[in-house]
C-alpha cells in the first residue's frame, strides 16, 4: 500500500529545483502525494505537481541554459523592483496553460506575504498563476503585486517553509523539503547574482528597452544597486541578503519545530545561486539524493520503531 505524503515546499530561489528531484523520489519509492503547500519557488514546484504538469515543467527546464535565463529578465523602470518576471510567466502559460488551483488534482495552497496588513496571504482558490507570482516576488529584486488594499510579496518572508498550511489528513507522512540547510553557510550573495546575470547584459537590457526614453537612468540604477566589493562589503545587496538568510534561516529553524516533519529533507544553502536556474539537472539530481538518504533514514526509524513496539506488545 502507497503511503500517502502532505509535501510542503520551502522557498528559496533556483535551489528549489530540487524540489523536482524530490518529488520524483518520493513517487519512485511509493509514496503518493496527497496534498502540497509551498512558498515562493515552493509554490511554483508545488503547483505543477498538484495539477499533474511537472514532467512538462522538466523538460522545459532542463534544456534552459544561461543565454535562456538571461532572455526571461525583463528589468523595470519601477522604484520597488529590478525585474518584472512578467516574460517568465508568458513563457510558461505558454508550454502550461494556467488553471484554477481549486480544479488541481490534489489539494493545493501558495503562500504570500501581505507587507501592507504585515500577514500572510494563502491562495487555495483562483488563478495558479496570479498566486505564484505573488508567491515569488523578492522584495527588491522582483516587483511585488499591487491592489487597492495589499502589497504582495514573496511568501518566505512570514512563512519559508510552509508546513501549517498544508492540507493533512490523518494518516498522512508529513514531508518537509527544506532549502536554508547549512552549517555556517558560505552566504552567497544578492550582488553576485546581479553582477553575473544582470551587469554582463548592459547591451541586451538596452536592446529591450531601447524606446524607453529613461534607458540611461534604470542602467545608472542597476549599476547603483550593484557594490564593488566582496562578500564582506557593506553594500546593498550584502546587508540584504545576510539578513534575509539570517532571518530566514531562523523562521525556518522555528516552523520545523513547530510542525515536527515525518521526514525533512534537507538541500544545501549553497547547492546554487538565486537565478542559477540552468542548473536544473544538477539540482534535481540533488533533490532525489537528499530525498533517498531522508527517506531511508525514516525506513530504517520506522523499523526499529515497529520492531521495538513488537517486542514490547510480546
Amino acid at each position: 500500500m502507497k503511503k500517502n505524503v502532505a509535501l510542503v515546499l520551502g522557498s528559496g530561489g533556483a535551489r528549489g529545483l530540487a524540489h523536482i528531484g524530490v518529488i520524483n523520489e518520493l513517487e519512485k519509492q511509493g509514496f503518493n502525494i496527497t496534498s502540497v503547500s509551498g512558498t515562493s519557488i515552493g509554490s511554483l514546484i508545488g503547483g505543477f505537481c498538484a495539477m499533474g504538469k511537472l514532467n512538462e515543467l522538466t523538460e522545459w527546464l532542463t534544456t534552459l541554459q544561461k543565454k535562456d535565463v538571461y532572455s526571461l529578465m525583463d528589468p523595470t523602470l519601477s522604484t520597488n523592483g529590478l525585474l518584472k518576471a512578467e516574460k517568465v510567466f508568458r513563457k510558461l502559460n505558454t508550454i502550461i496553460p494556467d488553471v484554477l488551483i481549486e480544479e488541481m488534482n490534489i489539494p493545493f495552497a501558495a503562500v504570500a506575504t501581505d507587507v501592507i496588513n504585515r500577514e500572510e496571504v494563502i491562495f487555495t482558490i483562483g488563478s495558479f498563476y496570479k498566486a505564484a507570482r505573488a508567491s515569488i516576488a523578492i522584495p527588491t529584486i522582483i516587483t511585488p503585486v499591487i491592489s487597492e488594499n495589499s502589497i504582495l510579496v514573496d511568501g518566505g518572508l512570514l512563512n519559508p517553509i510552509p508546513a501549517n498550511r498544508v492540507k493533512r489528513t490523518e494518516g498522512d507522512i508529513l514531508v518537509v523539503v527544506n532549502l536554508y540547510d547549512s552549517n555556517n553557510p558560505d552566504i552567497l550573495l544578492y550582488e553576485e547574482d546581479v553582477k553575473k546575470h544582470l551587469a554582463p547584459q548592459k547591451s541586451s537590457i538596452s536592446n529591450l528597452i531601447i524606446l524607453n526614453n529613461s534607458i540611461n537612468n534604470i542602467i545608472k540604477r542597476i549599476q547603483d544597486f550593484i557594490p564593488t566589493g566582496n562578500k564582506n562589503s557593506q553594500g546593498y545587496y550584502s546587508l540584504i541578503q545576510f539578513t534575509t538568510s539570517a532571518m530566514l534561516e531562523q523562521i525556518s529553524k522555528l516552523s520545523l519545530e513547530l510542525n515536527k516533519p515525518d521526514i525533512l529533507i534537507n538541500i544545501p544553502f549553497d547547492a546554487a545561486r538565486t537565478f542559477e536556474f540552468y542548473k536544473a539537472k544538477e539540482l534535481i539530481e540533488a533533490g532525489r539524493k537528499a530525498a533517498r538518504f531522508s527517506i531511508n533514514q525514516y525506513n530504517i526509524q520506522s523499523e526499529k520503531y515497529a520492531d521495538n513496539h513488537g517486542n514490547k506488545q510480546g
